[in-house]
């Protein structure tokens, strides 16, 4: 057991020139184009045409197919790309009979594939009556946006090999009742995937607010807090030892919020403590429902004239979610985001499992947590323990500990501050910080 004095209190990482040129790669002009192909195809409404090769939701998927299979092929067929569907029905939004169709890829990890993590972005669109799946809907943005920005990560994250899986997903039947999350989490539970981080794009490319600022310099980043699956003896013990504001989805975008800092120029992130917008929802939610960490990634001032909205004039007020409101070079800073945020925890070892912590009526904090397999993180250099006051929205302290499973902190007092564990890799990535007990884990 190591023993250390808190007498370096500061964050340090590692630089990562990767990271920086994954950044500069990312094409706004590919996502403006891959926007406006989505566009085209009429209305992407789940209940649509799919027969036809140039409308409806059938046409909009089997591009997106199209176009990852092309992007596999451009890598040595790197990406295993396949429909993935459900037949639903009798739901308020489906009552007939509905094959709700996502298309997925997996570029599978080196050393560690059965580790994911996941970008996402909804295929489907809407305009003001829900059940209207016949008018044009354009979804520019809601949520046009979000699938195009998932189709360049992939163009240029499948160029690199990374240790874990990263998986991009264009998810159907969101606006019908997140239907394509779902599928897609149950399905993922039933294959045994560890789901370090779901990252769901919903609406990353409007920079006008319907409160008239106009501003591409910030987005929000929703998460929320307790992990829905908590049982009542975990319950029991977070009230005693906190963890509330420390779910892995939390720290999941604290992680993003960190690689905005680092890596995407005049770019500020706003980690929000909710599920997602009041009383709103979206697709990263199935996951959370599951018990997997995962955030909702989008713009920070929401134009609600263009959101589910007939195309229509009306007292000088256009109306529609159209190509003219989304803001190109925006959609693709966010979408930078997703890829140096994907790209660094798939590079990381794998998060620690089973941290624990002690150091009740004690001068000093002692943290343990189970060794990582060698064999899957070959990359594991050791541990990085992070501490921040528990009012404050990041960690402040950290200190690298070396390749050990435990560790004290002497004279740090435990009820004064927050703590956490990090992985760190021989080149110096980092997985996210993991909280201590069943609150804060991000699983085994």
């Amino acid at each position: 057991m190591a023993i250390a004095n808190q007498n370096n209190p500061k964050t340090e990482f590692t630089d990562q020139a990767a990271l920086h040129k994954i950044q500069s790669q990312i094409s706004a002009n590919n996502i403006e184009r891959d926007i406006a192909k989505l566009v085209s195809f009429g209305t992407r409404h789940t209940l649509s045409e799919t027969e036809s090769d140039t409308r409806g939701i059938g046409a909009a998927r089997r591009w997106i197919k199209a176009e990852l299979e092309k992007i596999s092929k451009a890598c040595g067929n790197c990406l295993e790309v396949y429909f993935q569907s459900e037949t639903i029905s009798g739901e308020r939004r489906i009552p007939d009979p509905v094959e709700v169709v996502s298309v997925i890829a997996v570029q599978k990890g080196t050393t560690d594939p059965g580790r994911y993590v996941i970008m996402s972005g909804d295929i489907d669109s809407r305009v003001s009556d829900v059940m209207n799946y016949t008018d044009d809907s354009p979804g520019a943005n809601d949520n046009a946006s979000g699938v195009a920005g998932t189709l360049e990560a992939a163009r240029v994250l499948s160029k690199y090999k990374f240790n874990g899986s990263i998986v991009y997903a264009a998810l159907a039947g969101e606006e019908q009742g997140l239907f394509g999350g779902r599928i897609m989490a149950e399905q993922a539970q039933k294959d045994g995937w560890r789901i370090k981080a779901v990252l769901n794009n919903d609406m990353i490319g409007n920079i006008e607010g319907i409160n008239g600022v106009i501003n591409n310099t910030t987005a929000r980043i929703f998460a929320e807090g307790t992990r829905q699956t908590e049982t009542p003896e975990e319950a029991r013990l977070r009230r005693f030892t906190g963890g509330e504001v420390d779910s892995p989805s939390r720290n999941l975008a604290r992680y993003i919020d960190w690689m905005a800092d680092r890596y995407i120029p005049n770019l500020d992130t706003m980690v929000i403590y909710r599920l997602d917008r009041f009383r709103r929802g979206g697709h990263h939610r199935p996951f959370n429902d599951l018990g997997y960490p995962g955030v909702r990634i989008m713009e920070t001032n929401e134009h609600y004239d263009r959101q589910h909205q007939d195309l229509r004039t009306e007292n000088g007020i256009v109306y529609g979610d159209t190509l003219d409101g989304v803001n190109f070079e925006y959609a693709a800073k966010l979408t930078a985001l997703n890829a140096v945020s994907l790209a660094g925890m798939a590079w990381a070892p794998t998060p620690p499992a089973k941290v624990e912590i002690k150091g009740a009526v004690q001068p000093s904090t002692t943290l343990s947590w189970q060794a990582a397999d060698k064999i899957q993180n070959p990359n594991l250099a050791g541990y990085k323990i992070y501490w921040r006051y528990t009012d404050a929205p990041q960690w402040q302290f950290s200190r690298y500990v070396g390749d050990v499973t435990e560790f004290t902190l002497k004279n740090v007092v435990i009820d004064n501050y927050f703590f956490g564990v990090a992985s760190v890799s021989k080149d110096g990535y980092e997985s996210p910080v993991v909280f201590p007990g069943a609150a804060g884990a991000f699983g085994e």
